[in-house]
């Protein structure tokens, strides 16, 4: 049996070139995010000239990119996340609704108001602890 080194090498290559690419394209990505959605102190020029640049010499330009702006770009990217966490905080706790003893705790103060019932106010504890 024979082993064809050529198509071996031409497999290994080619996976590597794919890599290459996508990694390129993820790379990509990023920089435009971190552009058009993060970088708000960059002029509106500015931001078509690098995008004009990632076109034309595109490994290039990411790699001057991530070096000239890549501290900026971490601290954009964290920032974001951060506002995007307490966001998501923010409506959990909307949407949880109040806990079941601040229910009772505010049923029983109308009971003792006198706006409800015993009744109602068993009623609604009930509703709390079920």
């Amino acid at each position: 049996m024979h082993f064809d080194w050529d198509a071996f090498w031409g497999l290994l290559w080619y996976s590597l070139v794919i890599f290459a690419f996508i990694a390129y394209l993820i790379i990509m990505f990023n920089i435009i995010v971190d552009l058009f959605w993060r970088d708000h102190k960059t002029s509106g020029w500015l931001k078509a000239v690098w995008v004009i640049f990632l076109v034309v010499f595109p490994y290039l330009t990411a790699f001057v990119y991530l070096i000239t702006r890549g501290r900026g770009m971490a601290l954009r990217a964290q920032r974001a996340a951060s506002e995007a966490q307490l966001e998501t905080e923010k409506y959990i706790r909307t949407a949880a609704g109040r806990s079941p003893a601040q229910e009772i705790a505010d049923a029983k103060e109308l009971l003792d108001a006198g706006t409800i019932s015993q009744d109602e106010f068993n009623s609604l504890k009930a509703k709390a602890l079920s």
